[in-house]
C-alpha cells in the first residue's frame, strides 16, 4: 500500500505499522559510541583482578547505541524496542578499558530495523553479532503496558 500522495507527502494519519520509515533511514548507515568499562559493567564474582565486561552489559550497550542512532531518524512520539540480539562474546575486556560499539544498519522492513555490530577494546574485537529493533508509537506502547499491568493486578 502506497501511503504517499502524488506530491510525495507521507500520510501521517495512517497507522505507524503501515507507514514507511523516514527516507533518511537506509541500509549502510553506521554509528559508533565509545564507553568506559566501569565496575557497573563488569562481572564481580572473580574478585577485583578478574573484573571484566559482562555479556549482559555488552548487550545493553549495543541496544542503547542502536536506539540512540534510531532516535535521530524517528518522529516525535516514536521510539524503538529491541526484539532480538545474537551475540558472540569473543574476548574479555578488563575493568578500566574503553570499548567502541560500532553499528551498521543492514535492513529496514517497515518498522523492523536490523543492525550488525562489533564491540572492540583497544586490543581486539570483544564481541559481534546482530540486533533487531521495532519502531513503536510510545503512547500506544504505554497503553498496552498499562493494560497488561492491570490484568496482572499491578494497577
Amino acid at each position: 500500500m502506497d501511503l504517499r500522495c502524488g506530491c510525495g507527502i507521507q500520510n501521517l494519519d495512517a497507522p505507524l505499522e503501515w507507514r514507511p520509515m523516514k527516507s533518511t533511514l537506509k541500509p549502510g548507515l553506521s554509528f559508533s559510541k565509545t564507553i568506559l568499562v566501569d565496575e557497573a559493567r563488569c562481572i564481580g564474582f572473580m574478585g577485583k583482578e578478574g573484573m571484566v565486561y559482562a555479556t549482559p552489559k555488552m548487550v545493553s550497550d549495543v541496544e542503547y547505541t542502536c536506539r540512540d542512532f534510531l532516535l535521530e531518524h524517528l518522529d516525535a512520539g516514536e521510539d524503538s524496542v529491541g526484539t532480538q540480539v545474537v551475540i558472540d562474546h569473543l574476548a574479555a575486556t578488563p575493568l578500566g578499558l574503553k570499548v567502541t560499539v560500532e553499528i551498521k544498519l543492514v535492513e529496514v522492513d517497515r518498522r523492523k530495523v536490523k543492525f550488525e555490530f562489533s564491540v572492540r577494546d583497544p586490543v581486539e574485537e570483544a564481541g559481534r553479532g546482530t540486533h533487531t529493533r521495532f519502531v513503536v508509537e510510545s503512547a500506544k506502547t504505554k497503553e498496552r503496558l498499562a493494560t497488561k499491568r492491570a490484568k496482572a493486578g499491578l494497577t
